[in-house]
Order: C-alpha cells, then sequence, then structure tokens
C-alpha cells in the first residue's frame, strides 16, 4: 500500500506556498524555508538525515519539489571543521555542493548554512514589511525587546552566510524560549519543531509587529504634506506619465536596454505628496533583495506636480547627469581590485510627484518586480519613521551586497537572452492572421507585445494566447483615427515603459473592378491602410526619437504594390502607398537610428482575416478556381511552387527586426515563393 502521509518536503513545499501567497509575509523571491528529516539513503539503504531547503533564486509562492536544495545534514554540519572565518566565508557556498543528496535538485543559496546550523527542524527566513521595518529601525533592537519581549531576539546587521547562521543557531541554543529573530536590516528568522509551528512563529512575528507599529505610529510618518505635490488627477497624471515615458526609458537605458514599467498606486503617490520623500528616498533601500532590485537608491524628480512635460523633461535629464556621476562615485569609494566590473550608472526607479513611479529590468517581470519592491521599501520606511527613524544598512554593506561574487556568479548563470530581448514590440490588426503570427513571433524571440485590434476584447484574448501579461498585452486601436492611435501607444508605454518596433500590419481588402469601386471603398480602403500607416507611423517615430535608442517600423505591404493585378484598384493602391512611406521614412528617420523596412507577401489564404472576410472568394472568382484551392493555386503560380503562410511572413519580421540587419533600411523583402512580376526593380 503506498503511504499517503505528507514527507518534510511535501509539507516544505506546501508551507511555502501558503507563506509566499500573502506579499505582508514576503515579496517576490524573497526569503526561504527549510525542512530536515530522515529518509532512506538510496546508495546504502540506510536511514539518513537531510535538509530541504528553497533554492537559489526561488519564489516560495510558486515553489515546487523540484526548486529545492536537497542536502545531508551531517556532511553540510560538518563542513564547519574547514571554515576559515568570516573573511573567507564565500568560499564555503562552493562547499555545499560536496553535502548535496540525490541527483537533480535546485542550487543551494547563500542562506543554506543559516538553515542547516540552527537546531530546528523547520525554519523560515521572510523579508516581511513590519519586520523589516523593524529591523531597520535607529533603535531596532530596543523596539524588538519591547514588542517581543524574550520571544524574539534581535541579531545585528550581518551579511548573509556561514558566519550570520552561527550566530542565530547561538541564539537558538541561548534562547530556548524564543520563536525567532529580527535580522537588523535585513528580516526575521522564525524556526519550529514542526511545519505547522515553523509557519505559526513566522506569522506571529509578523502580525504582531504590524500590530504595534499600528496601534505606535505616529500620524504622519512621512512628515506634513509636501504643497504642490499632491497626485494630479488620474486621467491627467496617466497622460504626463505616457509623455514622459520614452524620455524616462532612454535615461533608464543609457548603459543597457531596460524594459519598464509603471505604477500610480496610492501608496508611491502618497510618499511623494509627503515633505520628507526627499529626505528618505536619499536613504536608500536596505534588505538585500530590495537594493539588489532597485539599486541603493532612486533617481526623484523634485519638481511640483503641475510641472509642464518639457520643464520635467529638462530637469530629469541634469538628474540623471547627476545621478551617474554619483553612481559612479559611489562605486569608486567601495570597489576593491577583485570587485566585479560596474553594471551599470542609471537608475531602474524614478520617481516623479504627482504622477507615479516608473521602474526598470531586464524584462517586463524584472521591471514589474523592481516596482513592487519599492513599494515594499516604501512600507518599510514608513514603518520605521512611525516609531522611530529609518536608518537602513549603510552604503559599504550595501556596496559588498551588490557588487557580491556570488551575486555576479548567480548574474552569470542566467541564460543568455533571446534576439529581441528588451524590445517592445506594437502589432496592429494583430488579433488573427498575418498579425497574431507576428507577435507570436516576436515575444517567442524575447519582445514584449503589444497586440493592437479594432474589438479590445478580440486584442486581449489573442495576447492571452501569447503569454501572460509580462509578455503580451492587447488593447483598442481604430489606426485610421489619431486620436485612437495616440492612446494605444500611450497604453504601449504605460504597460512595458517604451517602443522600440512597430509593425503597420492593420488592413482589409475589398477586391472589385475600377467600375463597380465606389468612392467610399477607396476612402475606406485608404484610411485604413495609406493613411492607418501613416498615423502609427508617425505617432510612434516621436517616441522612438524621444527615447533615442533607435528603433524599426516595418510595414506589411504586399506584392501587389508592384505586382497589377486585375479586379483589385483600391487595395494594391493603397499597398503602392505603403511600400512608398517606406522608402520615404527611412529617408526621413535615418539620423535617429531608426530602420524602416517593409515586407511583400503574396496569397496569404492559410489563417488570414483578410481572405476569409470574403476577398477569398472574390480573388477565386476573380482566378477562375475554387475557394479552397485558392493557395494551391497561388503556390502553383510561384517561381518555388510553395504557399505561403503568416508565419513566413513572422519569421520576415523577426529577422528584420534583429542585429543581423542592422545596416538594412528601407527595403522590401518578397514574400511571395518567387513571383518574377513582383521582382523588385
Amino acid at each position: 500500500m503506498t503511504s499517503t502521509t505528507p514527507t518534510p518536503a511535501a509539507d516544505l513545499v506546501a508551507r511555502s506556498n501558503r507563506l509566499g501567497a500573502d506579499p505582508a509575509n514576503t515579496n517576490y523571491a524573497g526569503g526561504n524555508t527549510s525542512a530536515k528529516g530522515t529518509a532512506t539513503d538510496p546508495a546504502t539503504g540506510e536511514p539518513v538525515e537531510l535538509l530541504w531547503v528553497k533554492g537559489s533564486g526561488g519564489d516560495l509562492g510558486t515553489l515546487t519539489e523540484g526548486g529545492l536544495a536537497v542536502l545531508r545534514l551531517d556532511r553540510l554540519r560538518g563542513l564547519a571543521s574547514v571554515y576559515r572565518g568570516v573573511e573567507h566565508e564565500d568560499e564555503m557556498v562552493a562547499a555545499f555542493d560536496y553535502a548535496l543528496h540525490g541527483t537533480g535538485g535546485a542550487a543551494p543559496s547563500i542562506d543554506t548554512a543559516m538553515h542547516g546550523l540552527v537546531d530546528a527542524a523547520h525554519v523560515d527566513h521572510l523579508h516581511p514589511d513590519a519586520g523589516i521595518a523593524i529591523a531597520t529601525a535607529a533603535d531596532g533592537e530596543r523596539l524588538t525587546a519591547e514588542i517581543f519581549g524574550g520571544a524574539v531576539v534581535w541579531v545585528p546587521w550581518r551579511r548573509p552566510g556561514w558566519q550570520l547562521g552561527l550566530d542565530i543557531a547561538a541564539i537558538k541554543a541561548e534562547h530556548p524560549e524564543a520563536r525567532g529573530t529580527i535580522l537588523g536590516g535585513h528580516g526575521i528568522t522564525a524556526w519550529g519543531e514542526t511545519s505547522e509551528e515553523a509557519e505559526a512563529a513566522s506569522r506571529w512575528i509578523i502580525e504582531t509587529a504590524q500590530a504595534w507599529l499600528d496601534e505606535h505610529s505616529r500620524r504622519e510618518p512621512f512628515g506634513a504634506p509636501f504643497a504642490g505635490y499632491g497626485a494630479l488627477p488620474v486621467e491627467e497624471r496617466r497622460a504626463k506619465a505616457a509623455a514622459l515615458a520614452p524620455v524616462v526609458r532612454g535615461i533608464a537605458s543609457h548603459d543597457r536596454p531596460q524594459v519598464g514599467a509603471f505604477t500610480d498606486s496610492d501608496v508611491v503617490l502618497d510618499f511623494l505628496a509627503s515633505t520628507e520623500h526627499p529626505r528618505l528616498a536619499a536613504l536608500g533601500t536596505s534588505c538585500p533583495d530590495h537594493f539588489l532590485r532597485t539599486k541603493v537608491r532612486p533617481l526623484v524628480l523634485d519638481l511640483p506636480a503641475d510641472a509642464t512635460v518639457e520643464e520635467s523633461v529638462a530637469r530629469l535629464r541634469e538628474l540623471h547627469e547627476q545621478y551617474r556621476l554619483d553612481y559612479q562615485a559611489y562605486y569608486d569609494r567601495h570597489a576593491t581590485p577583485d570587485s566585479p566590473a560596474i553594471r551599470g550608472a542609471d537608475p531602474l526607479i524614478v520617481l516623479v510627484p504627482g504622477v507615479g513611479m516608473f521602474s526598470y529590468g531586464a524584462d517586463a517581470q524584472t521591471a514589474r518586480v523592481a516596482g513592487e519592491f519599492y513599494v515594499n521599501a516604501i512600507a518599510v520606511m514608513r514603518g520605521a519613521e512611525g516609531v522611530s527613524s529609518y536608518a537602513p544598512i549603510d552604503e559599504a554593506e550595501k556596496f559588498r551586497i551588490e557588487y557580491w561574487a556570488l551575486e555576479e556568479a548567480k548574474l552569470q548563470r542566467r541564460p543568455a537572452p533571446k534576439r529581441l530581448a528588451t524590445r517592445i514590440a506594437l502589432v496592429t490588426g494583430a488579433a488573427s492572421g498575418i498579425g497574431k503570427a507576428i507577435a507570436t513571433r516576436l515575444a517567442a524571440e524575447g519582445a514584449c507585445v503589444v497586440v493592437a485590434d479594432l474589438d479590445l476584447a478580440t486584442a486581449q484574448a489573442a495576447a492571452a494566447e501569447i503569454g501572460g501579461p509580462d509578455v503580451a498585452r492587447g488593447v483598442a486601436a481604430d489606426v485610421s483615427d489619431e486620436a485612437a492611435v495616440k492612446a494605444a501607444i500611450g497604453e504601449v508605454l504605460l504597460a512595458f515603459g517604451g517602443l522600440d518596433l512597430v509593425v503597420n500590419n492593420a488592413g482589409l481588402s475589398l477586391s472589385k473592378s475600377l467600375f463597380d469601386t465606389t468612392e467610399a471603398d477607396w476612402d475606406l480602403q485608404h484610411d485604413v491602410m495609406a493613411k492607418g500607416s501613416f498615423l502609427v507611423a508617425k505617432n510612434a517615430a516621436r517616441v522612438l526619437v524621444d527615447q533615442g535608442l533607435g528603433g524599426d517600423i516595418v510595414y506589411i505591404s504586399s506584392k501587389n504594390s508592384v505586382f497589377a493585378g486585375p479586379n483589385n484598384i483600391a487595395y494594391s493602391a493603397t499597398k503602392a502607398d505603403q511600400a512608398h512611406q517606406v522608402r520615404l521614412l527611412a529617408a526621413e528617420l535615418g539620423e535617429h537610428g531608426i530602420r524602416v523596412n517593409g515586407i511583400n507577401p503574396d496569397g496569404v489564404v492559410r489563417g488570414s482575416g483578410i481572405f476569409a472576410s470574403g476577398w477569398g472568394a472574390n480573388r477565386a472568382a476573380t482566378y477562375g478556381v475554387d475557394e479552397k484551392d485558392l493557395g494551391a493555386f497561388y503556390a502553383q503560380r510561384t517561381i518555388l511552387k510553395r504557399e505561403v503562410v503568416p508565419e513566413n511572413v513572422a519569421a520576415a519580421v523577426a529577422a528584420l527586426c534583429t542585429s543581423d540587419f542592422s545596416h538594412t533600411t528601407g527595403l522590401h523583402v518578397p514574400v511571395d515563393a518567387g513571383v518574377a512580376a513582383a521582382f523588385l526593380r
């Protein structure tokens, strides 16, 4: 009979998921948990004591057993005999490999030592806002004693590692009544002899700290309201955010391209509306998980909420220059000959009073999480200032964490970025057919993608098929209406912080002879494709220029832009218009590093929204074939005798937008399987 008794690993995962699901307990990928227990060694058949602990880089809320590191407890604790002191403790992380049990499993994190050395069957280390508030208060040690009595013991700041594990283990041994610790500048640790006891201890520490802060905090922990710095009305502040986003992203991407996120949450706006926010922001964050994601301090615009966009841009550029100088000086003050090279001197958090917060990272998730961490930091500052004063760990210690060799090694283990990583794409007419194939391919190549289409629900459904909100978003856009185009681009900027790659794909087709084509037919065809492409390119190009990062504009034109077929006057004329827009814009925008190229497909029948809406039936009638045979008919008239499908067009777009074509602009790429009459001359 198979046992249904939960294993220590299963209990640990369940507890971790419960704790990690609540942001009051810990932030994304923050903290770690462990369990000790006995299992059978498959090599000897004998029982062996093991430690299961969350692996490096994992997230408690989504942890699975595959994300646990598993170590032999005797061998891990036996490493004490080779520990050479705090100056050499980094070498202990590599030594963890010699204590691993079994095959597979996650890489052990730096906190593994603490989990193994503390004499308790279950241990939690978390980063709750309430706990960090006490940990970063100037008199945190006194507050810990006052709030918890002897049930929680203060541990002075020490960088995570073997020595911190020894310190906490000693406290556990010396204070048998204790349920956990407050780690100065950092977070909390709790323990229990069962998984339930450990979880209860963690929750009790967090809830007790929060309740005490709520009861004892002064009324205005961030000081009095700052005149002129209050939140703008919603529509006004979001419009200003969209106007500032390209410039701010250019600032954050001076050294390397970044993806952005934006929030105008009450937490951020209230912080920026207080008189003490400049002082507190300058102190920076404290918990290592916080400042590793946000840099040691943000860039804060020091203008009131009603400053114009132009005034704000000018001041942001000045502040960016000073921020870079200050960050370089910070690096130079603390770097040693063996420190990793500086990782860029641009801010990852930019705060704009009355508007909100921009956050940045190597991808959308990292950017979003960086913003979430700064929101955590604001909560920490509120808690500490409410009962004491905020006193984060000092700058030298922050540098030791930020440029820690172990953190550098973690960065080096990341997989190589995909070809279009950090690029943000807008594809029009992307809810189906060619546009959807393009959006899908760009996302697969690492881009963040915005699917634009007439119907919002359809666009959002297509985006959801491509990926989650950190990969793809759907927006409504009537490309023939400039206000709608501007609104859609604004949504792109607020979703991902910027724009790099624009695909003019939206279109329709009316297959009629000259005499059957009405003025309304002509106007509709040209409004959507000729005028629509112009409006999208014009408003997107403004963003690309303001960012200063170059970019790509791609037109999905047609073989018909150069091929004269029957009963096709309105459609082919608009395609010729689009084709020449490519040449004109390539010539005009090249000085800004913006490449403009086109794709000339032919006869994309399968999966095409245009063909499904009646165009296919008309073209089949024109050529005297059954509609179901139209794709095969088109294939047979090509040189390669191959049918063109949406994915072929998508592949061409993706290729054009990579660095492989960095020196190419004004090009039209035929994707028609070879139509001699459409050869470009």
